[in-house]
């Protein structure tokens, strides 16, 4: 055996799989280390991909060469995409998956890709040389060799799971905790600490009454994950919605005292946007009621994911609780929700690579910086696994901006700000997200990942096909003529107002009644073009349609962020000596010398540094 790398990636959970795929697809030599192979990949709590914001970044993976989007759509048992109300920059992809078949789908995907190497063990110790990684020791005792190691071990590091008092090391249900390799990373300088996540019951569906529940039906238009994926192919399946009651809360209310959450049992930080069930209650005391929803885990099992019920209560508690709920009276489950605690590593102790500023070739991605959620993990995975194969062979570092990726505004919070609980990604934390739409995740990246050597020729050229023909619907609908006598009765049908004089169908295409698609039939000019698009017709008209209607709004985003770009051109990293600097405050002088940042914009958004501050900087640069 060639125990000799040039990456090696430590988990095989959702950051791994992405960080293994594209650092062996850039051509590293690659071997992903992971506990247990029938594990890849796997959906730890909820079976599903995307959501708000979530949605997005799985979308940009995709673009990049990435798998998750296209493991989703293969798997999907219902889709929908979530804030249709609002507007484009704020719709989110989201699906329900098979969970075994979603680990299988990767495992097939992983095993076949050449230069990828999969192993089963348990990585105990980092091999770090002078400030450099160069391999590691398994609890087997082989030892690795390789130029980079990415850490994504999950909720794995020194894991303890709670259920009421009673307390049992594992990363996972049934699975045991990884032990020595935190202490091995931190006695070289890393900082690490304790964060906490849950996962609800598991629920028999033989055993649940549906009448008394209601339906939440998927969707199945030509909306996926993927630009380049098929049609679904699973039987899609609906989920379900109910709600607890004063009943359920007295029940959950009487087992607190035996909650880690409130015994001092568990001291770590849990995630602010997705509580357990007995943090709702003592947050929200006056809250009659909770809405739950029943999720399949896949196409075939029984097994059922009641998300909101998220809890850490002792066992009799849940179920008793579950139990006064209607569609739930004679309910049986599989098995109860659980806490778990697990070490995570300061994220601002990294470059905007993800690579540490530390140790040497040492790269963090996933739960291990501080997040929560496999997006997150997955978009962490591909720039880490990217900018590893970079370290090894040359070339410049690989970073997405915040006007240019979700992930790049996810990473950019991470090293500028830290985290102070389990970070999980919104579409309020983008200040461009008008410019970060799910429709054109490929238009913004698929160039960049094409030019890096991830995308290969084929899609790069439907990425080109599906550019000529949006600017071909955008130009034609920029220059058509339209006459008053020809179009009003149309208008008329529509709901909107007649011309008086004639316009460009630019300007008809800007009210909100209309659309290209109950337009077009009225001008044949126009439906002619739209008939000679030959393949997916319905996104390229989505994707058209939205920079028509929204062409102001996106035109004011991009200048904001071409403004904002100057001082990200602007380098200051190794400019200053911050602690002497007596004309910056003092929070401001802490705060730069623990983050160091490399550009004048990042130093802006540290939380305490103020816009007088980055004058200082700005007249001391001058200077």
């Amino acid at each position: 055996m060639d125990l000799k790398y040039d990456i090696i990636v430590i988990g095989a959970g959702h950051a791994g799989c992405e960080a293994a795929a594209a650092a062996a697809n850039l051509g590293s030599k690659t071997c992903l280390i992971t506990m247990d192979m029938n594990k890849i990949a796997q959906m730890s709590c909820n079976p599903a991909v995307g959501g708000i914001a979530k949605g997005q970044i799985v979308r940009e993976i995709d673009a990049l060469g990435g798998y998750m989007g296209l493991v989703t759509d293969r798997t999907a048992i219902q889709f929908r995409m979530l804030n249709r109300s609002k507007g484009p920059a704020m719709w989110s992809p989201r699906a329900q998956c098979d969970r075994a078949k979603f680990i299988w789908e990767w495992r097939e995907i992983l095993e076949n890709i050449p230069n990828l190497h999969i192993w089963q063990d348990t990585v105990e110790e980092l091999i770090i040389e002078d400030g450099v990684v160069t391999g590691l020791v398994t609890c087997w005792g082989v030892t690795f060799h390789a130029k980079c190691v990415i850490l994504t071990a999950g909720t794995f590091l020194n894991g303890l799971m709670h259920i009421g008092r009673k307390m049992l090391a594992g990363g996972r249900c049934a699975e045991p905790a990884s032990y020595h390799l935190t202490e091995s990373i931190t006695r070289h300088g890393v900082t690490a600490g304790r964060m906490k996540t849950g996962t609800p019951v598991r629920i028999d569906a033989r055993s649940v009454n549906f009448n008394l529940m209601d339906t939440q039906d998927g969707e199945n238009d030509f909306h996926r994950f993927s630009y380049i994926s098929e049609p679904r192919k699973l039987k899609q399946l609906q989920c379900w919605t109910c709600f607890t009651n004063e009943e359920v809360h007295n029940i959950l209310k009487s087992g607190l005292a035996d909650s880690p959450l409130y015994n001092g049992q568990i001291q770590s930080i849990g995630p602010r946007y997705c509580p357990s069930i007995e943090t709702k209650l003592v947050t929200f005391p006056d809250k009659p009621q909770h809405q739950l929803f029943l999720e399949p885990e896949g196409e075939t099992t029984n097994e059922l994911y009641l998300n909101g019920f998220s809890s850490s209560l002792p066992m009799d508690v849940q179920l008793n609780a579950l139990r006064k709920i209607p569609c739930f009276k004679d309910v049986v489950v599989y098995r109860s929700g659980y806490a778990i605690e697990y070490d995570f590593f300061d994220p601002t102790e990294l470059k905007h690579t993800l690579e540490s500023k530390i140790v040497k070739n040492l790269f963090f991605a996933g739960q291990v910086n501080g997040t929560t959620g496999y997006e997150e993990a997955g978009g962490q995975g591909i720039i880490a696994g990217i900018n590893a194969h970079i370290n090894c062979h040359g070339g410049e570092p690989f970073i997405l901006n915040r006007d240019e990726a979700y992930i790049g505004v996810l990473i950019d919070d991470l090293v500028t700000k830290g985290v102070d609980e389990p970070y999980r990604m919104f579409t309020s934390r983008a200040e461009y997200r008008i410019l970060l739409r799910q429709d054109d995740a490929d238009m913004r990246l698929t160039e960049r990942a094409y030019k890096l050597g991830l995308v290969k020729q084929d899609r790069y050229e439907l990425l080109c096909k599906k550019r000529a023909a949006i600017k071909e619907l955008v130009d034609f609908v920029k220059s058509y003529s339209i006459k008053a006598d020809k179009i009003n009765d149309t208008l008329e049908q529509l709901g909107t107002a007649r011309l008086v004089h004639g316009c460009k169908l630019i300007d008809l295409l800007s009210r909100p009644q209309i659309s290209i698609e109950n337009i077009a039939p009225a001008i044949p000019a126009f439906q002619a073009l739209i008939d000679k698009i030959d393949f997916r017709k319905e996104e390229i008209i989505e994707a058209a349609e939205i920079q028509i209607k929204y062409k102001g709004y996106i035109d004011r985003e991009r200048m904001i962020a071409d403004k904002i770009h100057r001082l990200e051109n602007i380098r200051i990293k190794g400019k200053f000596d911050y602690e002497n600097l007596n004309s910056l405050s003092t929070e401001a002088r802490q705060k730069l010398m623990k983050i160091d940042p490399e550009t004048l914009a990042q130093a802006s958004r540290i939380p305490g540094i103020s816009p007088s501050d980055v004058n200082v900087l700005l007249v001391l640069l001058g200077r």
